[in-house]
């Protein structure tokens, strides 16, 4: 795709806006009606309840925190049909259920390619050879005395929404675009380990290799390595997860999720890439006229509105609505989303909310006063390169339909006069 600035005409006249304005307030004042009506008749305000009536659980009734069982339906879910196995398929994040830009440990996606490895800490090795001075294996002692850095960045698979290219097919932003999530990592910068194995003249590329059974590795150049990567030991605060690679993985920020190793054993460092099986017929997008890109490590500008979605309709008649969703770069930051509720005639600018971090999931907010007529829903990223999130079509017209990988089109939901929402395209 081309990366020129487009022109676009997102402004909303003053007018528009003072519409919006008084709307939202006129259907602020129902909302706060019903709530003035609830509080004399709702029997859930006026009768006292069980749980303000007897004593709770102790402290010690979960040593570990868990969530509410009323929230036990936000987990992590599969597409059966997808892989050939559980041990190597996904599990994907219910985009549509969480707010903010933190995805919670416990619902971040998974792919494995040889199920999850159960690695004992103590007997844990991380390995550098190849083109270094000296050949070197650290212990997890020896990574936690390296200073540590802590940095926010988003891990997206690169086939996410992989199976939408040649047109809507999985009702859902969790099936859809549910292969990426947002944490804070803490690790050892990956220049502080290669520095100590000294590198020599010629080292150009390294090769990160899995302590899992299926061993996966990837190239990566020399450049991204020194950068930004890390090898992460802690997410949100607590040790890496099995399912996310404890207990060490590589962070490769803004670049395809399969190069983030998991259970990271050995880094070889060489003059050339290896051409592995993850970068030659696996992560490589088939173009139109049969060959394939190669190396597109980058995660271009994306978004998609979590809610409404169709696993989270308006359950509202009329009146004020909040849409909102996530928005994204590997590039840098995203300034500035654009949502359209009429299949992109009239765009409006999104209200950006939480921290504007670097390689970062972003959160966007739209609120208007729906009329209880059909929406046709869909949002644009513009991130901090001036790159515009580009249609289906668009993409399709660069890029074929042959890929599953990097699809970053705009996503399009039809809001149906009963609140229901489904998966769809428009021309």
């Amino acid at each position: 795709m081309s990366r020129k600035k487009q022109t676009i005409n997102t402004d909303i006249t003053s007018s528009r806006r003072d519409f919006l304005k008084s709307s939202i307030a006129a259907g602020g004042a129902l909302v706060a009606g019903s709530a003035a009506a609830r509080a004399e008749s709702d029997p859930a305000i006026t009768q006292v309840q069980d749980w303000a009536r007897y004593l709770g659980d102790g402290v010690d009734a979960a040593p570990y925190g868990k969530p509410s069982e009323y929230e036990k339906h936000v987990i992590r879910r599969s597409v059966p049909w997808l892989t050939a196995s559980t041990e190597s398929s996904i599990n994907f994040t219910p985009l549509h259920e969480l707010d903010g830009i933190i995805t919670p440990n416990g619902v971040c996606f998974e792919r494995h390619h040889g199920g999850v490895a159960e690695v004992e800490p103590d007997k844990y090795r991380l390995m550098i050879n190849g083109l270094v001075e000296k050949q070197l294996v650290f212990t997890m002692e020896d990574l936690m005395r390296f200073p540590r850095k802590n940095q926010i960045n988003f891990l997206e698979c690169a086939a996410n929404s992989g199976m939408e290219w040649r047109g809507a097919q999985l009702n859902g932003c969790q099936f859809t675009h549910g292969m990426v999530h947002n944490v804070m990592y803490t690790g050892v910068p990956l220049r502080y380990l290669l520095e100590e194995a000294g590198l020599k003249t010629n080292a150009k590329w390294i090769m990160p290799e899995g302590g899992d059974s299926s061993g996966m590795n990837r190239s990566v150049p020399l450049f991204k390595a020194l950068d930004d990567c890390l090898i992460a030991f802690k997410m949100n605060g607590e040790a890496l997860r099995p399912e996310q690679g404890y207990p060490a993985r590589l962070v490769v920020p803004g670049w395809e999720g399969n190069m983030w190793v998991k259970w990271i054993r050995r880094i070889e460092v060489g003059d050339m890439p290896w051409h592995a099986r993850e970068e030659t017929s696996k992560y490589t997008d088939l173009m139109e006229n049969g060959k394939a890109r190669r190396f597109t490590w980058e995660m271009d500008a994306k978004s998609v509105i979590t809610n409404p979605s169709p696993q989270a309709p308006i359950k509202h008649k009329k009146g004020p609505t909040v849409l909102t969703g996530l928005a994204w770069s590997g590039r840098g930051t995203i300034p500035r989303v654009d949502i359209t509720l009429d299949g992109g005639r009239n765009w409006h600018k999104a209200r950006m909310d939480g921290p504007s971090l670097e390689k970062s999931l972003h959160r966007f907010y739209y609120e208007f006063d729906w009329n209880g007529e059909p929406l046709l829903l869909q949002s644009r990223a513009i991130d901090s390169t001036g790159y515009i999130q580009p249609t289906k079509d668009e993409l399709r017209a660069a890029r074929g339909v042959n890929s599953i990988y990097h699809n970053n089109g705009i996503q399009t939901w039809h809001v149906k006069k009963t609140g229901e929402v489904e998966n769809v395209e428009v021309s």
